[in-house]
């Protein structure tokens, strides 16, 4: 058992500065909406049996996900355009901004849990290893679940001197794990501070903290804003759709790119998670250039299909005139130049030979069904 992985809670400052918050009342954090989690406020039983809901023959991939092999070679020049965009799974992103290097929730163990033993394991391997990625100058936090905040990635970052943004009470968290306190920036919704020449500020999101069964109360969720001298990006870490988007876009937008969580959404936690469509339409309130989908295709965290979040996702884009990227795992773009969109997920999803959801328009190119790269090889071209 792995029982440090919970956490601790905070205390002295810290938890002055979470009770002083004006966005703590009545003993712990609000949403800046009125939210419900539904089946999380009933029991963690209920909760349970909707994450094993579903078709489970949907809810993986049915072959390898064809990741590809980061190198460190890949990362060594710096990007063109003075911004470069890596998913590395899940909600972890490397953002190369303006000579700067910001990781986004970075989550390199197996399994998103607090036992090695159970929780969601990885459905893809990490497309580059940690020791591998080179030096980081911020690591950005959404909140302190699991599948966003990983001790044993954690305690790895600790020791390569890299400073750690989080919200309110989440650095607690980070102490206990051993990252020093002068290395720890913790911000209220709307506070910025400014590490390595960029300016990070904590924007409102609509979600909850918890590291266990329970709701945490003083420990703070939110998205993301990095701006560099000539770029801006926005992380949504987990979220569900409520019109502080607009607000975020008015007040700190326009963005080059956003990185939207698209996946684990159901219709049991309705308001702490987008769909896909919403997640496109929260973009367009940031006032952002270029979408990158995120949460999805790394764990198996909602009763939905593996493939599901991003059909939806290109589907409602295209709808809605929004330019949209899907790389695989691993794969690096500049939102300035942003590449074709190419259905990679389809040969290997366990999915309806020809899908409602999505009919494959002429300008766009599906990925041929080679034989999907492990994240051993160099991967596969598309």
């Amino acid at each position: 058992m792995r029982t440090e992985a919970f956490g601790a809670d905070p205390s002295g400052y810290r938890l002055w500065r979470v009770q002083n918050s004006p966005n703590f009342a009545e003993g712990a954090f609000r949403n800046p909406v009125p939210t419900r989690r539904l089946v999380y406020e009933r029991s963690p039983l209920e909760a349970t049996r909707a994450q094993l809901a579903g078709d489970k023959t949907r809810r993986a991939p049915a072959a390898a996900v064809p990741v590809h092999r980061l190198l460190p070679t890949e990362l060594a020049t710096r990007p063109a355009s003075g911004l470069r965009l890596t998913w590395l799974g899940h909600a972890s992103v490397l953002a190369e901004l303006d000579g700067r290097r910001v990781l986004f929730d970075p989550v390199w163990d197996e399994r998103c849990s607090p036992f090695s033993w159970i929780g969601p394991k990885r459905l893809h391997p990490v497309p580059i290893p940690l020791r591998e990625l080179g030096p980081v100058d911020v690591v950005v936090i959404s909140h302190d679940h699991y599948d966003h905040l990983d001790m044993p990635t954690v305690k790895v970052l600790a020791r390569t001197g890299t400073v750690f943004a989080v919200p309110l009470g989440v650095g607690a968290h980070l102490e206990h794990w051993g990252v020093p306190t002068r290395r720890i920036v913790e911000l209220d919704w709307w506070q910025s501070a400014e590490v390595a020449g960029l300016t990070l500020t904590a924007t409102p999101a609509r979600h909850y903290c918890s590291r266990g069964p329970r709701t945490s109360a003083h420990y703070l969720w939110s998205s993301w804003v990095v701006a560099g001298p000539r770029h801006r990006v926005f992380h949504s870490g987990d979220s569900g759709y409520f019109p502080g988007f607009t607000e975020i876009g008015s007040r700190l937008g326009p963005f080059d790119a956003t990185m939207m969580q698209v996946g684990a959404y159901s219709d049991y936690w309705p308001e702490v998670h987008m769909t896909p469509e919403e997640g496109v339409q929260a973009h367009r309130d940031l006032g952002g250039a270029v979408l990158l989908p995120i949460h999805w295709g790394t764990f198996n965290l909602a009763p939905h299909p593996w493939e599901e979040p991003a059909e939806r996702a290109v589907a409602a884009a295209r709808a809605l005139g929004v330019t949209l990227v899907a790389p695989r795992p691993g794969k690096p773009f500049e939102p300035a130049d942003p590449p074709a969109v190419k259905l990679w997920w389809r040969p290997v999803a366990a999915m309806p030979e020809e899908p409602a959801a999505l009919r494959v328009p002429e300008d766009f190119t599906v990925a041929a069904p080679e034989k999907p790269a492990s994240v051993e090889d160099d991967g596969v071209t598309v």
